[in-house]
C-alpha cells in the first residue's frame, strides 16, 4: 500500500479479540471515509495446533469485513518481522492503530498483552485497544424493538484531560471523533491537591478546595473554547472532578463509546500509572494519543 494512502490499521493475531479490533477498525474507517488494513506480523506457527493466524485466515478476516463492509477499501498483508516493530511502522503510516484486548479477568478487567502495551506506549499515532466481544452496538445507545440498532445514536466520547498539558494533538483527537460519529464530547479534568508540609488526614477543609475547582473550570473553559468554535456542532460536556484521574475516568467511560487519553511522548516509551490503570479496567475501547 502506498504510504499515502490514508488508512486505519488493525494488526490481526487470529484470536478473537483480534478480529473484533478489526470489526471496530473497519466501522471507524467507514466513518472516516478511509482504507482499512489487516496486518498480521511475526512468522507463521509451524502447525496450526501453535495458534496465530496463516495466510487463510487473513484472507478470511478480509472476506468477512468486506461482505460486512462492502464500500470499505480492504488490503490485508502479512510479515514476517517481529509484531512490535511491524505495527509501530505501521502504526506511522496509519491515522490509527487498533489493537485487541485479550478479554477479561474477574480481577484486572483488561487483559492487555505485551505487544499491545509496548506499541500503546510507543507509537507515533493514536492507538485504540479494543476489548475482546465488543460489538457494533456496544458504541450507540440503547434502543427499543421498533429502532434498528444501526441508526441509534452514539454513545459519548470521554476524554481525560490534564489542564497542565492540554495538547493540541489530543484535544484535536478526541473532538474530530465525537464530530465523525455525531457524539457529544465529554471532557474530564480530575485533580488533587498536594498535600502540605506537615500535612494530616483530614486537615483540608471544603474553603481549601473549592477556589481550586472554580479555577480549573475556567482554565478548561478557554481551553476549549477555540476547539468548540472549530467544531460547532458537538455537543460538549465539561466535568471538573476532585480525586483520582483513573477513578473518574473509568466511571465516566461507563456509558461512553470511546475513551480518548494522552501520552506524553518526551517521558520515553512510558504510558503512565493512569493510562495503564485505565486500559486495564475500561470496558470500552480506549484510544491512547501520543503528544509532546
Amino acid at each position: 500500500m502506498s504510504k499515502d494512502t490514508r488508512a486505519i490499521t488493525v494488526g490481526i493475531d487470529g484470536s478473537r479479540a483480534g478480529l473484533d479490533a478489526a470489526d471496530w477498525a473497519a466501522r471507524e474507517a467507514h466513518r472516516r471515509h478511509l482504507a482499512l488494513r489487516l496486518l498480521h506480523a511475526g512468522p507463521d506457527p509451524v502447525s496450526p495446533s501453535d495458534g496465530g493466524p496463516s495466510r487463510a485466515t487473513l484472507d478470511r478476516a478480509a472476506v468477512q469485513l468486506a461482505y460486512a463492509h462492502p464500500a470499505l477499501e480492504i488490503m490485508a498483508r502479512r510479515t514476517e518481522t517481529p509484531a512490535v516493530p511491524a505495527l509501530l511502522a505501521a502504526a506511522a503510516e496509519s491515522e490509527a492503530l487498533a489493537l485487541g484486548s485479550r478479554g477479561f479477568s474477574d480481577f484486572a478487567g483488561f487483559l492487555v498483552g505485551s505487544v499491545a502495551l509496548a506499541v500503546a506506549s510507543r507509537a507515533e499515532r493514536p492507538v485504540v485497544l479494543v476489548r475482546a466481544g465488543e460489538l457494533p452496538e456496544d458504541e450507540r445507545v440503547p434502543v427499543g424493538e421498533g429502532t434498528p440498532p444501526a441508526e441509534a445514536p452514539y454513545l459519548p466520547v470521554v476524554l481525560g484531560l490534564d489542564l497542565a498539558r492540554p495538547a493540541d494533538d489530543l484535544i484535536g483527537y478526541a473532538f474530530d471523533t465525537a464530530a465523525v460519529r455525531a457524539a457529544p464530547l465529554h471532557v474530564v479534568h480530575a485533580w488533587t491537591l498536594p498535600p502540605p508540609p506537615g500535612y494530616a488526614v483530614g486537615a483540608r477543609t471544603w474553603d481549601d478546595t473549592a477556589g481550586q475547582e472554580d479555577a480549573n473550570r475556567r482554565s478548561l473553559a478557554v481551553i476549549l473554547q477555540p476547539w468548540r468554535h472549530k467544531f460547532p456542532e458537538t455537543t460538549v460536556v465539561e466535568q471538573v472532578v476532585f480525586g483520582p484521574a483513573g477513578h473518574h475516568l473509568l466511571k465516566a467511560s461507563i456509558q461512553a463509546g470511546l475513551l480518548v487519553i494522552g501520552r506524553r511522548t518526551t517521558v520515553g516509551g512510558s504510558l503512565g500509572r493512569v493510562a495503564h490503570f485505565v486500559i486495564h479496567h475500561c470496558t470500552c475501547p480506549v484510544a491512547v494519543v501520543p503528544h509532546d
